[in-house]
């Protein structure tokens, strides 16, 4: 497969995995899972009195969310509110950050010390998404971390990003784990796992993601990129949690801890004291699926047989395109490229 096609694929693997389209109301069905939140060992509905009284029992607790469903970050802010009013203070770590953003982010939580006018606020809100090269995102997807930003400045949390730099994940992604230098890759953190089943596993998803193109130089690249990320992150989370002293929230997409697989078995492999809970912010399926659908476990070979998180809570959907249509020509003449 020539450079052309390979570039096309690295970019529609971004572009389809954030992919921000909406739907409208006539599009979108009811469903009764919608707002319940589900015990999976139980399979029991619980309310959200108990579940924060059930989580907070945990050192991490992951909100994994989707992207770009409003509904998931607003859960996000009620939850780390919950917590704040029974008396404990979080610790929150980001995803969408890295580690060396954290200096930023906190002199962000430290401007609340003083009372700013409006207008400073706004100077200083530039000033950040800029540091965090945000600047070019979208205002909506900015505006759902700024605002639990926002509430760690008026609770005086800690806050901390905990992924690799943009840059170095999109290098890495490009020349592969062992073609970037020996000065970036003391920059990356391993855990020395390295699982077979699991690679083959995410191979499938990568394949899934690309609306069944795959191709095996891409899919080695992105998986190193995954495993990089993965590895960084679970260590961010464990040192967060030896400097914390309240629970780690994490607010991280739903892949990186699904099935405890990801992110979640990672920390387990740096701390096995370090106690984790994953309550997972689930959309409805694009057609209509019993409650049993959604708790099918993971039955992977060399590692323990889990269902998709310990809690599901049940949102809409943010759109139900098919985000493969959008490509589906494009898709075909990559293919007939790649048969040549």
């Amino acid at each position: 497969m020539n450079r052309l096609v390979f570039l096309f694929l690295t970019f529609f693997a971004i572009s389809i995995t954030q992919s921000c389209a909406t739907g409208t109301k006539s599009m979108m069905r009811e469903d009764p899972l919608i707002g319940k939140i589900i015990n999976t060992q139980t399979k029991q509905t619980v309310n959200f009195e108990l579940l924060i009284k059930e989580i907070s029992n945990y050192d991490v607790i992951y909100l994994s969310e989707k992207h770009n469903n409003p509904d998931h970050h607003h859960i996000q802010q009620r939850v780390i509110h919950a917590l704040i009013e029974n008396g404990l203070k979080p610790t929150i770590g980001f995803e969408f950050f890295s580690m060396d953003n954290t200096p930023d982010l906190l002199n962000f939580v430290d401007s609340g010390k003083v009372a700013h006018p409006k207008k400073i606020e706004k100077i200083i809100e530039a000033d950040l998404r800029k540091k965090l090269g945000w600047d070019t995102q979208s205002d909506k997807m900015w505006k759902y971390y700024f605002d639990l930003l926002n509430i760690a400045k008026k609770e005086k949390l800690q806050v901390a990003g905990i992924d690799l730099p943009a840059t170095l994940k999109k290098r890495i992604t490009r020349k592969g784990i062992n073609g970037i230098s020996p000065l970036e890759k003391e920059q990356i953190f391993s855990t020395q796992l390295s699982d077979k089943a699991y690679k083959d596993y995410m191979f499938s998803i990568f394949k899934a993601v690309h609306c069944g193109m795959g191709h095996e130089k891409m899919q080695s690249r992105l998986y190193g990129t995954w495993v990089a990320r993965n590895d960084k992150m679970a260590s961010s989370i464990t040192r967060l949690y030896y400097h914390g002293k309240g629970p780690i929230v994490i607010i991280i997409g739903g892949g990186h801890t699904e099935y405890g697989l990801g992110v979640v078995n990672r920390v387990t492999a740096v701390d096995k004291t370090i106690s984790q809970v994953n309550l997972a912010l689930r959309e409805i399926s694009v057609n209509p699926i019993s409650l049993s659908g959604y708790l099918i476990s993971l039955d992977l070979e060399g590692f323990k047989k889990a269902p998709p998180a310990d809690f599901l809570w049940f949102t809409q959907r943010v759109s139900y395109a098919d985000p493969c249509e959008e490509f589906k020509e494009s898709l075909q003449k990559m293919k007939k490229s790649s048969k040549n």
